[in-house]
């Protein structure tokens, strides 16, 4: 392996890889590496009640999440459902409120990426 492959941060090759990557790298504090868990138009509805889209807006949100370090527990994914090149990934939070899916699309090099992020989804009462 080369220097510049060890750099490289490491890319999701299955589509539960990227919710693991993400609680790493946000817990590490690093939004650019967050960031690059999604394409680059991608649409992230957070904060609540709001759209990010766009990986560089997903990585300044980061920045400033990030900044107060909060701290993030895997959570056990739910079954993962794949059409050809696209992927519907969920996670239900400890605490049994609402869900988060995300939407994950195959790259060229067979890794994935995020689409659309739905973090956190709670049913109107």
């Amino acid at each position: 392996m080369t220097e510049q492959e060890k750099a490289m941060p490491e890319k999701a090759m299955r589509p539960e890889d990227i919710t693991r990557l993400f609680v790493e790298r946000s817990n590490a504090g690093d939004a650019a590496g967050v960031a690059a868990l999604y394409e680059a138009d991608a649409v992230l509805a957070y904060p609540p009640g709001a759209r990010t889209v766009g990986r560089e807006a997903i990585r300044e949100l980061w920045e400033r999440v990030l900044e107060r370090r909060p701290r993030f527990e895997p959570e056990e994914p739910l079954p993962t459902l794949v059409s050809g090149d696209l992927a519907l990934t969920s996670t239900p939070p400890r605490d049994g409120a609402g869900a988060r899916a995300q939407v994950a699309r195959r790259q060229p090099d067979g890794s994935w990426l995020r689409v659309l992020d739905q973090p956190e989804f709670v049913a109107p009462r």
